[in-house]
């Protein structure tokens, strides 16, 4: 973190990068360990491109909601090091 900052904008920068992360880890949490795992039996009565939804949700859809958090956050974060002047130099 860059010593031009307040106390104040620092403080409010990781609280925005605490919350965002605690934020994806809660919706990957609900997809990975209650979707793919403890309702995968009641989510297998229905089908998803041939599989059972609760299989399909554990082997596939965990893995495509992790990839699309890893986008989310890194878009997010780099609008926020824009707005506080963190950018790296592109060179």
């Amino acid at each position: 973190m860059s010593a031009h900052l307040t106390e104040a904008q620092k403080v409010a920068y990781w609280r925005f990068n605490f919350r965002l992360t605690m934020l994806l880890l809660a919706i990957w949490f609900v997809v990975t360990y209650l979707l793919g795992g403890l309702f995968a039996g009641a989510l297998n009565r229905a089908t998803f491109i041939g599989f059972p939804l609760g299989y399909y949700v554990a082997a596939q859809g965990s893995l495509i909601v992790f990839v699309i958090e890893i986008a989310v956050y890194a878009k997010l974060m780099n609008r926020k090091d824009e707005e506080y002047g963190l950018t790296e130099d592109k060179k």
